[in-house]
């Protein structure tokens, strides 16, 4: 009998979980007939299922694989042979790099595993499920095409779309305002797309990118920051999919030559959301990327988004000055619009007179007089904050400054007594001050208006389920810590995410900021004047207390929040 199989027999007598007698007895039917421990264990009704997921869980830091809520792509089914998941009933269920995660009876089944492991070539993750939902998922997945042809048969109505273009939009049209989720009554390509945005949502996704290769149509969400495969569909079902899309984003089914953007509206259970879409042409077809926003989300505060103390503290006093410009940098998607409207939030009241333009306004705030630019008809950033500021403003917030009329005019209004913020596109802070004097803007006007500027980035988070502490050698974490301010104890803990189903086995789940927050001194103002070096700049800065965005991500990895591992993934164009 192979070690595994001691270990767990030997566990479940020592937990009290069953009688060394019937553990005799579930032995000797083991030797007979070779099944797993566990399965003639549930044969047997020595113990409950659920007793033994547990056991898995708990005492065996064995993950759960909840394969009734798991969106599985059914190229990563067909990776294992079907007559050997049926035979030792397990499936693969996700795949990443080089290591194929298997939902399994018995994951601590060596035989079993080492037999896998020679058949795909991959590294094998075991994860424990039930033998139901196992038995479900492999006559789902490994009949699949089977359903698909079903599929294909139930939209013969969309089989010729380029030439009956113009009934399906008179059909779809009432659908152009909002569609509703779960339709059960849809057709079968309206329940994909449908399932498709559903799944997005319970992800908590930000984006869905379907993109059509060769001989397939890859669907990917973007989860915490990091794009994910979650589905592939056959060639034949894209021009139904993309068709489907367009229609109830507003878009020209019969236009594939060129861009389009459109949106449209979906309603959930409980909540109403707005998506973006937009198309753009490849060699292998139209690839579909659609951005969720979800308007009646939470506002996050300034402690949310995960501030070390002393940072916040810091940029709390700076966003309560009457007047000055205030920057946030980084690149699309690491949190600028988020941060701003904490700040916006925390200085938020009835004798302020707050005003933003937007494009597009993400979260709808109380009290503020939120406005959205549009540049086909001729309303943009620039434009529209000449016009705010006849609008006797206290605050002002502008998306972004892109030109040199959006700079001038934020600095003439902070001069004049008034508080702006806004965003720009730098990788640092201190390269803010070299962003708006290459937009054509005087360095003494920079100087004398910009009362901070910080730079941010968003790490994922460890996820708490399945966060455990990890083994660094002290000349290594040393290592990893000479460039930072920061360095770890003696007996510093290190962690990291081993994966588990309610992180989708990824190690990870949410994320925080880390901020590099630069307020300019009488030194710094005078070398802004100087026009001096974008790192004599920030080298000034850290002498003067300020932390760079790598070495607030390493403070974040000694309060246990995130990894060293995603701060250098997050911060190495930064400290190149």
């Amino acid at each position: 009998m192979r070690e595994e199989k001691h270990l767990l027999s030997k566990a479940l007598i020592e937990e009290n979980i069953i009688s060394n007698e019937k553990m005799q007895e579930v032995l000797e039917e083991h030797k007979k007939t070779g099944g797993s421990i566990g399965h003639i264990l549930l044969r047997f009704k020595y113990i409950t299922q659920k007793d033994l997921l547990e056991f898995f869980e708990k005492k065996l830091k064995v993950s759960y694989a909840n394969l009734s809520n798991y969106l599985i792509d059914p190229n990563i089914v067909k990776i294992i042979p079907k007559n050997i998941a049926i035979q030792y009933k397990l499936i693969a269920i996700l795949k990443v790099r080089n290591t194929l995660n298997v939902a399994m009876v018995d994951p601590l089944d060596s035989f079993v595993i080492d037999s896998i492991r020679q058949i795909t070539g991959c590294d094998i993750k075991p994860f424990v499920s039930t033998e139901g939902e196992i038995s479900d998922a492999i006559e789902k997945f490994y009949s699949l095409k089977v359903k698909v042809k079903e599929l294909r048969t139930g939209v013969n109505s969309l089989k010729n779309l380029t030439s009956q273009m113009h009934g399906i939009e008179e059909i779809d049209m009432k659908n152009l305002d909002s569609i509703t989720l779960n339709d059960d009554g849809a057709a079968p390509v309206i329940k994909l797309v449908n399932l498709v945005m559903e799944r997005a949502v319970e992800y908590g996704a930000s984006d869905i990118h379907i993109e059509p290769g060769e001989k397939s149509v890859r669907t990917r969400f973007r989860i915490d920051g990091m794009l994910q495969e979650v589905m592939s569909l056959p060639k034949r079902m894209e021009l139904t999919v993309v068709s489907r899309i367009k229609v109830i984003s507003g878009l020209d089914i019969s236009e594939k030559r060129i861009p389009q953007d459109g949106r449209v509206k979906i309603k959930t259970t409980n909540k109403e959301l707005d998506v973006r879409v937009s198309t753009f042409p490849t060699v292998h077809g139209e690839k579909i990327v659609m951005r969720i926003l979800d308007k009646q989300s939470v506002l996050f505060s300034l402690e949310d988004l995960g501030f070390s103390r002393d940072i916040q503290k810091r940029f709390e006093t700076v966003i309560t000055k009457p007047n000055g410009i205030i920057l946030v940098t980084g690149p699309t998607g690491s949190g600028k619009s988020t941060t701003l409207y904490a700040a916006l939030d925390r200085i938020n009241s009835v004798d302020k007179n707050i005003v933003t333009i937007e494009d597009p306004v993400e979260y709808q705030l109380p009290l503020i007089n939120q406005s959205q630019v549009n540049p086909k008809a001729g309303y943009d950033f620039a434009g529209g904050l000449r016009s705010v500021l006849r609008q006797d403003p206290d605050v002002v917030m502008v998306g972004e400054i892109r030109d040199y009329e959006t700079a001038e005019t934020a600095i003439r209004a902070a001069l004049t007594g008034h508080l702006v913020f806004s965003t720009v596109h730098t990788n640092d802070a201190a390269g803010a001050v070299t962003r708006l004097i290459d937009m054509g803007v005087e360095p003494f006007l920079v100087a004398s208006s910009v009362i901070c500027m910080m730079a941010q980035r968003l790490v994922r988070t460890i996820c708490p389920d399945c966060k455990t502490a990890v083994n660094i050698k002290p000349e290594v974490l040393e290592k990893i810590f000479s460039i930072a301010k920061v360095m770890p104890s003696k007996n510093q803990k290190i962690y990291v995410g081993k994966g588990c189903e309610k992180c989708k086995f990824t190690g990870y789940k949410g994320r925080i900021a880390i901020n590099e927050l630069l307020l300019p001194n009488e030194k710094i103002r005078e070398l802004i004047v100087n026009k001096s070096p974008t790192s004599v700049i920030k080298n000034e800065s850290r002498n003067n207390g300020m932390y760079t965005l790598r070495e607030d991500g390493l403070r974040k990895v000694l309060d246990g929040a995130t990894t060293v591992e995603e701060v250098i993934r997050v911060t190495q164009m930064d400290e190149n």
